[in-house]
C-alpha cells in the first residue's frame, strides 16, 4: 500500500485544494488556532459533496484546550459522531484522556462502536499522554483504525526518533500517521520510517481584500493572531508532497 496523504482542511476551499492536489483524504476541522475542533453541520454536508470519492474524516472535538471532557461534552461528541455518519463521512477523528494523562479506553471504545462502520483516528491527544507505549496499546484495544502523532513533540521532525519507536511498537496492528510540520522538504525522510500516512495542511495565506482595517481589535482576544490574513491549503504544496509519496 502506498503511503497516504491526508490534508487537514479548515475550509471548503481547502477541501477543493486537497482534491485538486491529489490527496487521499481530508480531515475536516474548524478552530485552526485551537488545533482543530468540530466543524459546522453545513461545512460537513458541503465538504461531503465537494470531496466526492475522496475519504472524508470529521474532527470530533467540542472545544480547544485539554482532552479531559465532561459528561455534557462527551454527549456532544456522541451526537456529532452520529451526524457525521448520517452525512456519509468515512470516518471521525477524536481523542479522550483521563486526569492522569492516560487514554480513556472505556469512552474511546464506546465512541468507536458508535462510529461503526466509519473508521476512527485517534488524534494528537496521543502526544499528550504520560506513557506513549501504554497509550498505543490502549488505542489499539479500543478499536481505533489509526493514530495521528508527531512523536510527542511540536513537530514530526522534533519527535522523529520517538515516531520511529512508535512505528516499531505498533507492529502493523494499527495505522500510524505522522503529522505536524510535514512539507515537501521532509516528506521523504518521514515516510522512510514506514508510517502509513502523512498529515499536513499545506498552509498558505493571502491578504484580506478589505481596505479599512482596525488594528486595535483582535476578535479572538489574542494579540498576534492575524485578523486580515486568509489561511488556505495550497494546491501546489499538496501536489508536491503527493508526488514524493509515490515512491513509498
Amino acid at each position: 500500500m502506498k503511503t497516504e496523504l491526508e490534508i487537514c482542511a479548515y475550509s471548503l476551499e481547502s477541501c477543493l485544494a486537497a482534491k485538486e492536489g491529489g490527496a487521499d483524504r481530508v480531515e475536516l476541522c474548524a478552530g485552526m488556532y485551537d488545533g482543530g475542533t468540530t466543524p459546522s453541520a453545513a461545512t460537513i454536508r458541503m465538504a461531503r459533496e465537494i470531496t466526492g470519492n475522496m475519504q472524508l474524516f470529521v474532527m470530533i472535538r467540542p472545544r480547544g484546550g485539554d482532552f479531559l471532557y465532561s459528561d455534557l461534552e462527551y454527549r456532544q461528541m456522541r451526537e456529532d459522531i452520529l451526524f457525521a455518519k448520517e452525512t456519509g463521512a468515512d470516518g471521525v477523528v477524536l481523542g479522550i484522556l483521563d486526569r492522569a494523562g492516560k487514554v480513556d479506553k472505556v469512552r474511546t471504545a464506546e465512541l468507536v462502536r458508535l462510529a461503526l462502520p466509519m473508521q476512527v483516528t485517534f488524534h494528537r491527544a496521543f502526544d499528550m499522554t504520560d506513557d506513549y507505549k501504554e497509550a498505543l496499546e490502549a488505542v489499539i484495544e479500543a478499536g481505533c483504525y489509526r493514530i495521528l502523532t508527531s512523536g510527542l513533540r511540536n513537530t514530526v521532525m522534533e519527535g522523529y526518533d520517538t515516531l520511529r519507536e512508535i512505528v516499531k511498537s505498533a507492529e502493523g496492528r494499527i495505522h500510524i500517521m505522522a503529522g505536524s510540520g510535514v512539507c515537501a522538504a521532509n516528506a521523504a525522510t518521514i515516510a522512510a520510517l514506514g508510517v502509513n500516512a502523512l498529515h499536513m495542511s499545506g498552509k498558505s495565506s493571502r491578504d484580506s481584500k478589505m481596505s479599512f482595517r482596525n488594528p486595535a481589535v483582535f476578535m479572538g482576544g489574542v494579540p498576534g493572531i492575524p485578523e486580515y490574513d486568509i489561511a488556505y491549503s495550497d494546491v501546489e504544496k499538496i501536489r508536491n508532497v503527493k508526488s514524493i509519496l509515490q515512491n513509498f
